[in-house]
């Protein structure tokens, strides 16, 4: 087949990596957003470019004369990987086979831009990914396939998404082409009465209440690690909190209990958060002992003041 891959960042240049790799498939152009002024090029960018491949930036696809050059490449399916640019049916009608989306998670749950953040945040035990037919809807329309995976106790935005969906999600693209190369693409009808819509999670979502139950502290803290960063104040100073530990234990919330080498330990409802490693205001990460000796810290202050 031939393939318009669109995306972006280092998934949609894997993507991209891979097709090239397999070889299958001929990839006849690849799409990505606009250049920034300040910021690097995108990695699919360069790597298209490396590679010799046509590379268009267009901000919008209303003009006709964008969709003219998109049908110039006679593509029978656009890939698009990772992408933020909103694209028109008549964009994406225009590969003969239509176009393929990826998202972060089991669609119709979790549908918008923080896909990986809110699972955690929520307490689910589970996530994936999903490759689906997009409409002009936020991630809505049926799914080619989906995969899913456990969301450990521990696991953090890291854990879940570079560890568990990234590799399978890249690799998965073999297999999307495979189920086009076949004839009968699957549908997966989704349950809309199960749909659910998050906004983008921002450090205005992020800010810790340490009266709040444990398992919800923790949940924040690793659902928000390494982006965009749970944080509280200490003596009208804020600081990142980002590694920790959940421990049981009661006591006074908010209360500092225990510098020590393991790390510094704090009370919250029905439970205790073991900080391992923070970022004062202004600083980078360091160790949370080596922030608290710096800082003065020690059993009895209290967090969130």
């Amino acid at each position: 087949m031939r393939l318009i891959v669109m995306g972006q960042q280092a998934f949609g240049k894997d993507v991209l990596e891979r097709l090239l790799e397999d070889g299958t498939d001929e990839v006849v152009a690849v799409y990505c957003e606009p250049d920034r002024d300040g910021r690097p090029v995108d990695p699919i960018k360069a790597f298209a470019l490396e590679k010799g491949l046509p590379v268009e930036q267009p901000a919008r696809f209303e003009e006709q004369a964008i969709l003219d050059r998109l049908a110039s490449f006679d593509a029978d399916l656009m890939v698009m990987a990772f992408v933020n640019v909103f694209v028109p049916e008549a964009a994406r009608d225009t590969p003969k086979l239509g176009s393929i989306c990826f998202h972060p998670s089991l669609l119709p749950f979790h549908r918008g831009p923080s896909a990986v953040n809110w699972p955690i945040i929520m307490g689910r035990q589970k996530s994936g990914y999903s490759w689906f037919y997009p409409t002009d809807g936020l991630d809505e329309g049926d799914s080619l396939l989906q995969w899913e995976c456990p969301i450990e106790p521990d696991d953090t935005v890291i854990d879940l998404y570079f560890k568990k969906i990234y590799p399978s999600a890249v690799e998965s693209v073999l297999d999307v082409c495979n189920l086009f190369r076949s004839g009968v693409p699957p549908r997966l009808v989704p349950d809309e009465s199960k749909a659910t819509y998050e906004r983008r999670c921002t450090k205005a979502h992020a800010r810790i209440d340490w009266n709040k139950p444990v398992g919800q502290v923790y949940d924040l803290i690793r659902g928000t690690n390494p982006s965009p960063g749970a944080w509280t104040t200490v003596n009208g100073e804020e600081l990142g909190i980002f590694d920790c530990r959940r421990e049981s234990g009661d006591g006074v919330s908010s209360k500092v209990l225990e510098v020590s080498e393991d790390g510094v330990l704090v009370q919250c409802v029905g439970g205790r958060i073991r900080i391992k490693r923070v970022r004062p205001a202004g600083g980078d990460k360091i160790t949370a002992p080596d922030w608290a000796s710096q800082a003065g810290i020690k059993a009895g202050d209290r967090l969130g003041q």
